[in-house]
């Protein structure tokens, strides 16, 4: 099969080098169209990311960007004529979004290339609340990619698109609470707090002195999506082909900044309806879960979605984040809460599983739905 052409927005930060990583060696796409912010154009990749290369994966080359990916130009990301002329002569299909600017300018953006036809697979917060935008985890919502239609009617695009991933904070707890609902187990309220690493602030970040012995108890804008994106991911399309929030759970959350390179990690607690499971019932259901991503055997899903450890002191982020390709859930401290019913701690690679690999994830999704 021929690899897919696809285009990184933002390809030179740290979410888009870590796009290109991931692209190095996928077995559909391959990044073929680079842009970046107005500084970085009409360098080559590698000029652009000279002395700020920041992924180190051993599984691609010594540059650390797949063949080729080095000698392509440049282009300024807010010139979507670019980006056309790259779909039209075929090294485009799609674009992968890693933008860093404002909200406002990452929206009006995203929609300026959905509406030439290029569909927009985003790692960008500006889209999340959008009614008719889906926020996807691959094995959680497959089903939510089926907005898409309504998003085209509703805006009269023909080709393009717009999906994105949520925030990267609540990776850790989402999925595993999925499977529990899926059997039954309906999550009343949960308390959540986060532990999350330097990386996710991108660079240069948080400076070395706030962080080095020290932990920061504020992330802007965090706990207010590590609350609510959850809703909308666990959320329904009526018969309208309207998506309904979830009112469940309730979720109160703390969100934390720790001196930790890489892995996001959740301590939660958890109440439950009427019927409550017990903790074996919970590592079976976590150990056994399975979805659409693993059935269709998506290149970049992980085998195990959640990984149950039994040591008393796992996860840990330098020990657990890389599991599964970087891309599963790993679980551990499962055990009674006091307060609520049952509380564990979930880890999850931030800028894989919840930056770059669960964007590329998603675009595998797309396209096994026939959206790419």
């Amino acid at each position: 099969m021929s690899k897919i052409p696809v285009g990184v927005l933002g390809a030179t930060g740290m979410v888009g080098q870590m796009y290109t990583s991931l692209l190095a060696d996928h077995p559909w796409f391959e990044a073929r169209y680079a842009a970046a912010s107005p500084r970085s154009a009409g360098k080559t990749y590698a000029q652009a990311v000279e002395g700020r290369w920041h992924i180190n994966r051993s599984a691609v080359s010594a540059a650390g960007w797949g063949e080729g990916v080095g000698g392509l130009i440049v282009e300024d990301a807010n010139d979507v004529s670019k980006a056309i002329a790259a779909h039209k002569a075929g090294r485009c299909a799609f674009v992968f979004s890693a933008l860093e600017m404002g909200k406002d300018e990452i929206r009006a953006l995203e929609e300026a290339y959905a509406a030439a036809g290029i569909p927009v697979v985003s790692n960008a917060s500006a889209h999340r609340w959008t009614a008719d935008v889906p926020m996807l985890i691959a094995e959680v919502n497959p089903h939510h990619a089926d907005l898409i239609p309504l998003q085209r009617k509703n805006r009269g695009w023909d080709k393009g698109f717009i999906a994105v991933k949520p925030n990267c904070s609540i990776q850790s707890y989402t999925t595993p609470l999925w499977a529990l609902m899926q059997k039954g187990y309906g999550v009343k309220r949960l308390l959540v707090t986060t532990l999350q690493a330097v990386s996710g602030a991108g660079y240069p970040g948080v400076s070395s002195w706030d962080i080095i012995d020290n932990i920061v108890p504020y992330i802007g804008g965090e706990e207010e999506k590590s609350e609510q994106e959850p809703l909308k991911i666990f959320g329904e399309i009526n018969g309208g082909g309207v998506l309904v929030n979830a009112a469940e759970p309730k979720i109160s959350a703390h969100c934390n900044r720790v001196p930790v390179r890489d892995g996001h990690i959740a301590c939660v607690s958890m109440e439950f309806g009427v019927k409550k499971p017990s903790i074996d019932e919970v590592k079976k259901i976590w150990s056994e879960f399975r979805a659409l991503p693993q059935e269709a055997q998506l290149p970049s899903a992980p085998e195990r979605p959640v990984i149950v450890r039994e040591e008393a002191d796992r996860p840990q982020p330098r020990k657990d984040r890389d599991a599964d390709k970087a891309m599963a859930v790993t679980v551990g401290r499962i055990r009674p809460c006091p307060v609520f019913d049952i509380r564990f701690v979930g880890l999850s690679h931030n800028t894989v599983r919840g930056a770059a690999g669960g964007g590329i994830l998603n675009a595998e999704l797309l396209k096994h739905k026939g959206y790419l």
